[in-house]
């Protein structure tokens, strides 16, 4: 359940409906394909970025060093 919780935040919340209303656009034709595929992969990098940093963060505050 908690794993549930943490999957709904602002951020993910966020990034689905921008994913749901780009891809509804684009399905419509107001967007062109190639504009989608820009504004999701800025979407997606964005969310997978923070979600990377943020598990960088929980490494180090459990006293691991990951610097190599």
């Amino acid at each position: 359940m908690e794993k549930v919780f943490k999957l709904i935040d602002v951020k993910s919340i966020v990034t689905l409906v921008l994913t749901f209303v780009f891809s509804f656009l684009a399905i419509k034709g107001i967007i062109t394909g190639s504009e989608f595929l820009t504004i999701f992969t800025t979407i997606i990098a964005f969310y997978f970025g923070v979600q990377y940093e943020k598990g960088l963060k929980n490494v180090r505050s459990d006293g691991h060093n990951d610097s190599k």
